[in-house]
């Protein structure tokens, strides 16, 4: 068997930059650390590639241990090698983040990891290269929301326009004409009726909706742009 003639050791580690919503602000969900190197500062969640496992299995197994989610919307970002990134030993990170729903996570997991959802606007300094990772994350977020509906992954299966507007702004950091938005937004045909009303509203915004899978799965596979203005936003 051949056989490459390379004596580093090298090491493959994994960092997942989780963003969820709680329908005010976006939040990354970070764990405090009760391990070394950095024992009590804060960090992305990571691990070590496994033998016999690919990166995206590896990025599934991380997201599910700390959150108990499966097929969520998970996507591969960069890798950072810098010599010295990590302090221990030369270790490459490649960077995934993904995309949850807050109400389906599993708490009892979260707490096991004591990890915490953590509003970007209070974002504590981060281990590492963490706080530059989830800098382009953001960026790759707010790019690709502007032209994927993937936004709609932060939302719970029921959700007003007002809602959708309120997630938008949070991503983009700015606020959105509202009649502009509620417009350009029933014009995608992404919004299906379900009749129902969201209990604690009192005007007609208050109707509940649902995501229409099959638009959805067009715009994803780029049958469609969505709100390509807000490209303008990503800051990258």
């Amino acid at each position: 068997m051949a056989v490459y003639q390379h004596n580093t050791r090298i090491l493959v580690a994994l960092d997942c930059i989780i963003f969820g919503f709680d329908g005010e602000s976006l939040k990354l969900l970070l764990i405090k650390r009760n391990f070394e190197p950095e024992y009590g500062k804060w960090s992305l969640m990571g691990g070590f590639l496994n033998e016999g496992e690919d990166l995206e299995e590896a990025a599934g197994r991380i997201l599910y241990n700390l959150t108990g989610l499966r097929n969520n919307y998970l996507e591969q970002l960069q890798t950072f090698g810098t010599v010295y990134r990590d302090p221990v030993e030369r270790t490459i990170s490649v960077v995934y983040y993904s995309l949850v729903n807050i109400a389906d996570q599993d708490v009892a997991a979260i707490q096991a990891h004591n990890a915490s959802w953590i509003s970007l606007d209070s974002k504590p300094t981060l281990i590492f290269d963490h706080d530059q990772m989830v800098t382009v994350a953001l960026q790759r977020l707010r790019y690709k929301a502007a032209l994927h509906p993937i936004g709609f992954e932060l939302l719970p299966s029921k959700f007003t326009v007002p809602q959708l507007q309120k997630l938008y702004e949070a991503i983009y950091g700015t606020q959105l004409d509202r009649r502009n938005f509620s417009r350009k937004i029933m014009a995608t045909d992404l919004l299906l009726s379900t009749g129902e009303k969201d209990t604690n509203s009192v005007t007609k915004k208050g109707q509940l909706y649902t995501l229409n899978s099959d638009r959805y799965r067009k715009y994803l596979d780029g049958y469609y742009t969505f709100l390509p203005e807000l490209a303008e936003l990503s800051g990258g």
